[in-house]
């Protein structure tokens, strides 16, 4: 088991911090890729939401996608043990031969894909996929996995 994918609705919401709740991510620090996420002001789309951030803390990301609102487009979050070990992402062989932990991509506003080095984070993220209700949740594997890099746009 790589990961998992679903279909979240596309529409104004917390989303990031819905899909994240319940995984630890504390104890990452997380690199902010190319993305595409705007703050909700006044019922229209605002700020930036990750503006020219990089890098956050998990609890800084954590803070960040629970206070406001926002929409998402594009979205590329990873995970590391250290921020110092980042490397370049663009694979699963170079997720797996990497210190990265956790790839979370969000490509068109619904269709999210999450890969973890955890068999229980990823069954985890699974039943709260079907719990929420999402659409097109299921198991990434070897053999169904249609991705041919780990970036979101």
């Amino acid at each position: 088991m790589r990961g998992v994918s679903f279909e979240i609705p596309n529409e104004y919401g917390k989303q990031l911090f819905d899909i994240l709740k319940e995984v630890d991510v504390s104890r990452w620090e997380w690199q902010i890729g190319d993305g595409e996420a705007y703050i909700i002001e006044n019922d229209t789309l605002g700020k930036d939401l990750f503006g020219t951030i990089t890098h956050l803390t998990g609890k800084e990301l954590m803070k960040l996608i629970s206070i406001n609102e926002y929409y998402l487009i594009f979205a590329d979050l990873k995970a590391y043990m250290n921020v110092e070990t980042e490397l370049k992402i663009e694979s699963y062989e170079d997720f797996l031969n990497s210190d990265c932990q956790f790839v979370l991509l969000i490509v068109d506003s619904s269709y999210v894909t999450i890969y973890s080095k955890s068999k229980s984070t990823i069954q985890s993220l699974y039943n709260q996929a079907v719990a929420a209700k999402y659409k097109e949740i299921e198991y990434i594997t070897d053999d169904n996995d249609e991705r041919t890099t780990l970036i979101a746009f």
